[in-house]
């Protein structure tokens, strides 16, 4: 277990997953409603592992106290960068990624967008949550990813209630430099699909975890 310390906001834990062969370690944020230990979570830190990409996840100020509405956005951008800061040390010289699922992601690009990263040469942004749900599907949430200046990979699934593709393509197609949208047919938020569709849950974290590998060999 790691420490991760957040100005103003105490400490919070991590844990890093390296594998022998890592060519690159990814800072991952968790989603809002489960923690760095949630299944999603550890699927994709362990798929990543087999194709290269190490992890340090870590916890927001709320998780990590037991409390379930999340942080104001001032302290989880705090934690993210906390977390960005902690990782060279943990790193050993690898190339830094920086993102997160839903919540994890959004919370890494703003702090991206607001001043740069040290050492974070992209985003990796899993279900990047465009919009809220029961809401009318709108980009405003976006709007901060013309300032990140950084190649970004965005994963999401075509049954993702959180993210319009209609809305997502022609965001992402304003930006510079170009970001890659990697799209999961069947897909929802969490990145389960249906059975019907022949595929199971473990076969798209393993299409999303061969997605970041290919995407961040290139950078």
């Amino acid at each position: 277990m790691i420490c991760i310390e957040v100005p103003g906001g105490g400490r919070v834990s991590g844990l890093l997953l390296r594998p022998a062969d890592a060519t690159c370690l990814l800072v991952f944020g968790h989603g809002a409603g489960a923690g760095m230990r949630h299944r999603f979570m550890e699927d994709a830190a362990a798929c990543l592992a087999n194709r290269g990409v190490a992890t340090l996840r870590y916890q927001f100020p709320y998780m990590e106290s037991g409390r379930r509405a999340p942080d104001r956005p001032a302290r989880l951008v705090a934690t993210v960068r906390a977390a960005v800061e902690a990782a060279p040390r943990l790193a050993g010289g690898l190339p830094l990624l920086a993102g997160g699922k839903s919540m994890g992601g959004r919370m890494t690009s703003l702090a991206a967008a607001e001043a740069a990263l040290p050492g974070v040469r992209g985003l990796v942004l899993f279900g990047f949550p465009l919009h809220g749900i029961g809401k009318p599907p709108s980009a405003d949430r976006g709007a901060h990813l013309a300032d990140v200046g950084l190649p970004m990979l965005f994963l999401q699934g075509t049954r993702d209630k959180l993210a319009d593709l209609e809305l997502l393509r022609p965001l992402l197609e304003g930006l510079d430099p170009a970001p890659h949208l990697h799209v999961v047919d069947g897909a929802d938020h969490g990145f389960h699909v249906l059975k019907r569709s022949g595929r199971t849950d473990a076969d798209v974290v393993e299409q999303l975890a061969a997605a970041t590998a290919e995407w961040s060999a290139r950078l």
